[in-house]
């Protein structure tokens, strides 16, 4: 009776499962490496777009008749109208790369005015450190979040992964994520322009 063919052709139908299984795995292997590397991209846009918008309010208020106040919004950084020439401090309102929109949390001075910016999206970044020394408030926040955490285990969660962007969050609300990259100028702390005094302009 004639097996040769048979185990032939089960060997090679054993090899096309083993081949599409390998298959498999190389492709969420790619699809993952490429989401990684999408949402480094994304991060590495935001933080030069966070540092446009410190220059550019550090250019404000430096500059112009009214020297030494914070914009009253964002509009003012585009178009500012303090002297008799309009001045651009920054070129456009730039988009956030994590949410894709124009809109922005704003951190606003306490004598007047927004002395900085930063994501409104509550997800949680893949970076967590080699951040630039102008941003070394974003590395504090981790830092004070990990000595935390390893001061009280049950917020081990905290800084965990999250799994999926549709996931529940509800028992991770303080998790690090995009809010707490801040874009701020303050003249005390990076030794630019006089103290602000008096309110916001």
């Amino acid at each position: 009776m004639p097996t040769g063919r048979r185990d032939q052709t089960g060997f090679t139908y054993v090899g096309l499962l083993i081949a599409v299984v390998f298959f498999g795995l190389g492709s969420v292997g790619a699809a993952r490496y490429l989401a990684a590397t999408e949402r480094s991209e994304r991060e590495a846009e935001l933080l030069f777009v966070g540092h446009q918008f410190r220059q550019a309010i550090r250019s404000y208020l430096q500059s112009g008749p009214n020297a030494g106040h914070y914009p009253a919004n964002l509009t003012d950084l585009i178009q500012d109208n303090r002297s008799s020439t309009p001045r651009r401090h920054l070129r456009r309102l730039f988009f956030d790369p994590i949410t894709g929109t124009t809109d922005w949390g704003l951190v606003n001075a306490p004598e007047g005015g927004i002395m900085g910016i930063y994501s409104l999206s509550g997800r949680e970044p893949k970076k967590r450190a080699n951040f630039d020394i102008e941003d070394a408030e974003i590395a504090a926040v981790i830092d004070a979040q990990q000595t935390s955490n390893a001061a009280n285990p049950t917020n081990s969660l905290l800084l965990a992964p999250v799994s999926s962007p549709t996931q529940d969050t509800s028992l991770n609300i303080a998790t690090y994520s995009y809010r707490d990259w801040k874009f701020v100028y303050r003249p005390a702390l990076t030794g630019g322009a006089k103290q602000p005094s008096g309110g916001g302009g």
